[in-house]
């Protein structure tokens, strides 16, 4: 059966590519809402209703596992889905939050000794409005790691300019987000990228940040956490293409892709 990667929009490909590397003869099926993308100006309720759908729709097309590669619905509806929506038998819903709390912490999810001191005093997080409104970071942390402060910044304005393809826009906003925390935190031991259209501009984020701040990207992270749990959990294992579907129009979402992608694909609309 294919892996289902969910996103809002088109971010959620940088994770799908990092999972293509690590897992290159794993069929995949990512969905992208683009018809009603960006899901981080919207709220829960609202999150919860667009997500059940779509990730309802990669069910219905034969996965049985699906990653949401989307922060905003990871915070918003991910746990909510697992205790009360899935149904019952194989299908699992996976988020992109525990695979960097795990790597912050250095503790596997399924240890659920009390939480402990890590070492690790302060993180600052970079996301959209919706995901820092949300505090799902901050709460599934303390659930692993005790005296963790953790500083969220909203970083209006950085998807679109990304999807625009506009790097001087990009950059702008990018020293500008990153100042304004300094503010706050001006040396954050670990920052990390809370949404999945940051890991295009990384490179920016590194050179705004203290040399010493230990920066955490998704795609990477995620990847490596999905490819240990299909080892535990070789159901899920299927050799395939990747097929690409959109709730938007094709021809535009095709051509926005190429910058995830770095080349074209066959979009089809569901």
């Amino acid at each position: 059966m294919p892996i289902g990667v969910f996103d809002s929009g088109l971010g959620g490909l940088t994770i799908l590519r990092a999972l293509q590397s690590h897992l290159p003869d794993q069929a995949f099926m990512y969905l992208g809402d683009n018809a009603n993308t960006p899901y981080g100006t919207r709220d829960t309720y609202d999150v919860f209703d667009l997500t059940t759908k779509s990730v309802q729709t990669l069910f219905d097309k034969g996965c049985e596992l699906v990653i949401i590669a989307c922060n905003t619905a990871s915070a918003s509806a991910l746990h909510r889905m697992q205790v009360s929506w899935l149904p019952k038998g194989n299908k699992r819903v996976l988020g992109v939050f525990v695979p960097m709390i795990e790597n912050l912490t250095k503790r596997d999810w399924g240890d659920n000794t009390p939480p402990t001191h890590t070492g690790l005093e302060n993180v600052a997080v970079f996301a959209t409005q919706s995901t820092i409104e949300s505090a799902a970071f901050p709460r599934e942390m303390k659930f692993r790691a005790r005296d963790v402060e953790v500083f969220g910044h909203a970083c209006d304005g950085l998807v679109e300019a990304i999807e625009a393809g506009d790097t001087a826009r990009s950059e702008v906003l990018v020293k500008a987000h990153v100042e304004a925390l300094l503010q706050r935190l001006p040396q954050p031991q670990a920052a990390v990228l809370g949404c999945t259209h940051y890991p295009i501009v990384e490179k920016l984020f590194r050179a705004a940040l203290p040399d010493n701040t230990k920066l955490l990207s998704q795609p990477g992270i995620v990847a490596e956490a999905t490819t240990d749990y299909l080892g535990r959990h070789k159901i899920y294992r299927e050799t395939g293409d990747t097929r690409y579907f959109t709730t938007g129009a094709t021809e535009t979402v095709g051509k926005l892709a190429e910058l995830f992608l770095g080349h074209s694909v066959a979009w089809k609309k569901v």
